[in-house]
């Protein structure tokens, strides 16, 4: 009894000598405490491109000549929005061609506008990017849920589709391989269906979702092989329909069949032949396609083969790419993001050269709260992050949104973790479907914004007359004149 009593004491005095020593201790500890993690933290990966770029500009200057200076811009069309200040650039001018599709859309009714919206795990599982597909499709028309990988990490907890496939693909990935087999699909990925054994299936259902009630127009894109052997099975009732792959070009298509509510594909003798996805949609309206990965933060993005790319571009035709990342980029020791600043500066002008003409759209880190002295703050990064990300926005004339501002700025999202009911998860980083939809609306709202401004400048712009020749004098009765 004595003995067991001892133990007591020493453990009793061993606890209290530990907290003091943690009083003590506290004040040369870090301020900055983890925050909650995330469920799925087991599954993120850290794409190699952006820990190489760490390591290489760790240590770079950070220089600021912009933050001063008015924006101005050159007229596009006759069209030129007013000049803005750094504080509250959006870049609209730089979106003239975009709107001009829309426009085209809205009044005549003519062609179809496409949407390439990259993202990280803010947008997986169509988090964010299904409602603002959604919003556009409402207002300017479009069915249909775009371009789908033929594996996905989020296939499950995706609501606009719902996407299937057998174990044995294998795939290759942008965020941790340099030198694929094939050059990676506008998606980021190549997949191979190598198992010579076992069939590779890919199946997809529609959602009940508005807009997405039906698979439109199912098309294969795949890549180029010297396998001439390779074909898809097709179910229908009781039988197979076999159709043969061609994989002659870099790019390729093969639609399936008509319209309809599930598909299920099966590729026979098809490996060595680079698989990329499927498309649905019915070729009127607005099309968006998501193509998030978590752990990417944009830089894998440089990896792009360009003329696989602009192949990619002549099939799907997009007029606004959407760069939306930032939250594997927050919190790497430093709050100097010049590094990052430096090459996604670079990244932008390669997309710029794999789809000439095509505008861009940055959207920055979003809040991101943090503990600090054990509570939870806005993360000390997230500032400085968004400034990196207007800057390269501005220095390679892209449109920008600075999420961080629209919910709230600091402090924005532990109110959103708190408020009842929640609009955040208890990572203090990621949007639960409710705060993906305010987001979506936000981003959308602004953009529309800018296409209204647009519709009023258009309305009032002045064109040049064409000049016209007439027994050897040329007459221009107007220089100008308002359309």
């Amino acid at each position: 009894m004595n003995q067991n009593k001892s133990y007591f004491v020493q453990s009793l005095t061993i606890f209290a000598v530990s907290i003091a020593a943690f009083l003590v201790f506290k004040s040369f500890l870090p301020k900055k405490i983890f925050s909650e993690s995330t469920a799925n933290s087991k599954n993120v990966v850290i794409d190699s491109l952006l820990l190489e770029a760490i390591e290489e500009d760790k240590d770079a200057s950070e220089g600021d000549t912009l933050s001063n200076q008015p924006i101005s811009f050159t007229a596009v069309d006759g069209i030129a929005f007013p000049d803005e200040d750094f504080n509250d650039y959006k870049g609209f001018q730089h979106l003239v061609q975009f709107f001009e599709k829309l426009y085209q859309l809205e009044t005549k009714h003519e062609g179809n506008v496409r949407i390439a919206y990259f993202g990280d795990s803010m947008t997986d599982g169509d988090m964010i990017v299904q409602d603002f597909r959604t919003n556009f499709q409402n207002q300017f028309g479009g069915q249909g849920v775009g371009f789908v990988n033929i594996t996905s990490e989020s296939a499950g907890s995706r609501n606009s589709i719902k996407h299937e496939f057998s174990p044995n693909w294998k795939t290759q990935s942008y965020l941790n391989v340099k030198k694929p087999r094939s050059p990676f699909g506008v998606n980021g990925h190549v997949f191979f269906a190598n198992d010579t054994a076992h069939v590779e299936w890919v199946k997809y259902k529609a959602s009940t979702l508005k807009n997405l009630t039906e698979l439109y127009n199912p098309t294969l894109f795949y890549g180029k092989s010297s396998n001439k052997n390779g074909k898809i099975g097709l179910k229908v009732g009781n039988d197979t329909i076999y159709k043969k792959l061609s994989p002659n070009k870099l790019v390729n298509t093969l639609v399936i069949g008509n319209t309809t509510k599930n598909l299920k594909v099966d590729f026979v003798k098809a490996d060595s032949i680079p698989i990329y996805g499927f498309n649905f949609d019915d070729g009127k309206g607005v099309h968006v396609d998501n193509f998030s990965n978590r752990g990417n933060s944009g830089l894998p993005i440089s990896t792009f083969n360009t003329e696989v790319m602009r192949q990619f571009q002549e099939k799907l035709g997009y007029d606004l790419i959407v760069l939306h990342y930032g939250t594997n980029v927050l919190n790497y020791g430093s709050l100097n993001y010049t590094w990052y600043e430096k090459r996604m500066k670079k990244v932008v002008n390669h997309l710029k050269e794999c789809f000439p003409g095509v505008a861009i759209l940055i959207v920055s880190t979003a809040d991101k709260a943090t503990k600090y002295d054990l509570e939870m703050k806005t993360d000390s990064a997230v500032v400085p992050l968004t400034l990196a990300q207007k800057k390269y926005a501005i220095q390679s004339q892209a449109g920008y949104v600075n999420l961080y501002t629209l919910m709230g700025g600091d402090g924005s999202m532990v109110k959103w973790v708190d408020e009842a009911p929640a609009s955040a998860n208890k990572d203090y980083t990621h949007f639960n479907f409710r705060g993906a939809k305010k987001i979506s609306g936000m981003i959308y709202n602004q953009i529309y914004s800018g296409y209204e401004q647009f519709k009023k400048l258009r309305a009032n712009r002045k064109v040049a007359k064409p000049i016209i020749k007439k027994d050897s004098l040329t007459v221009a009765k107007d220089s100008v004149h308002v359309e």
